[in-house]
């Protein structure tokens, strides 16, 4: 039988963007939109779109042997496995998703054992009986089908946990966070058994290399530039690098190549500063994988 892992995509926010992050890493992934099961141009690769709410109990039961989905989901669903690396989408966001615990504006609510008896609206229902379980405060948990931050301001509920990147939205409708419960971003999981099976676990620890490459190589450039010798010094004082920039002498000639990587951004603000210490012939090009 031919080896082939079975790979879990997220389908919803993170769809787009991990097929482009699989992309820039080597594979092309083609979804169509009436299949759930998307094709790769690898013959050792079946993947199948799922859920981020779903991907660790597929993951955990092995009907998939990896997948990415939110670190959220994962302990909603206390699923048993193998967390590889995070896979933090620039394209989505860097900034970690945080739940947090919710109320009005007006509440008296400071903190989660003010809640005593109360009841508490949120998409991540487990956790949140978890979370106040371990700390001896009884509540009524529920799970809401949206519009969450809608049922506390209506007094549906006492209070909310919720999803949140900057909590302006939160503010916006008048309502206050009490605390912080728990901070996520994509991971990367595996199931056991196909961790500890030594082709499966190389073959996803080569997704996993590449997509981090890829991942590392968002938001950088390389830039290239030749410069006199006797400027080298001032030109690498200033230059910015992953370690230190390359340098190589031009033939038959007393100026030398220098070449480094950097953040896009910098370029802007650096480039005028090296014309006038002499650079010339200056390049920037794209970088898909910093390994």
């Amino acid at each position: 039988m031919e080896n082939v892992l079975k790979l879990g995509i997220p389908k919803g926010s993170l769809e787009a963007a991990t097929v482009e992050l699989f992309q820039k890493a080597g594979w092309q992934i083609s979804i169509s939109s009436r299949s759930y099961f998307p094709t790769v141009d690898d013959n050792e690769l079946k993947c199948s779109l799922i859920r981020p709410q779903e991907m660790g109990k597929y993951v955990e039961r092995g009907t998939i042997d990896v997948g990415i989905a939110g670190r959220d989901w994962v302990r909603e669903n206390q699923s048993d496995v193998v967390e590889v690396c995070e896979m933090v989408y620039s394209k989505v966001s860097r900034r970690p998703a945080r739940w947090v615990l919710v109320v009005n504006g007006d509440s008296k609510v400071q903190g989660p054992e003010d809640l005593h008896g109360a009841t508490i609206s949120t998409e991540l229902v487990g956790f949140t009986q978890r979370y106040f379980a371990e700390r001896n405060i009884p509540v009524t948990v529920e799970f809401s089908w949206g519009a969450t931050e809608a049922k506390v301001v209506e007094g549906l509920c006492d209070a909310i946990v919720e999803v949140t990147e900057t909590g302006s939205t939160i503010k916006a409708n008048g309502l206050r966070i009490v605390c912080e419960l728990m901070e996520s971003v994509p991971v990367m999981v595996v199931n056991k058994a196909s961790w500890d099976d030594p082709w499966k676990r190389a073959k996803i620890q080569q997704i996993a290399t590449l997509l981090q490459s890829a991942l590392r190589a968002e938001g950088m450039v390389g830039l290239k530039m030749n410069a006199p010798s006797d400027r080298l010094p001032a030109i690498t004082s200033i230059l910015p690098s992953l370690n230190h920039p390359t340098v190589s002498n031009l033939y038959n000639s007393e100026w030398v190549s220098i070449e480094s990587i950097m953040p896009e951004k910098e370029v802007r603000r650096i480039v005028p500063e090296l014309i006038k210490l002499g650079a010339e012939g200056i390049v920037e090009y794209s970088l898909t994988k910093i390994i």
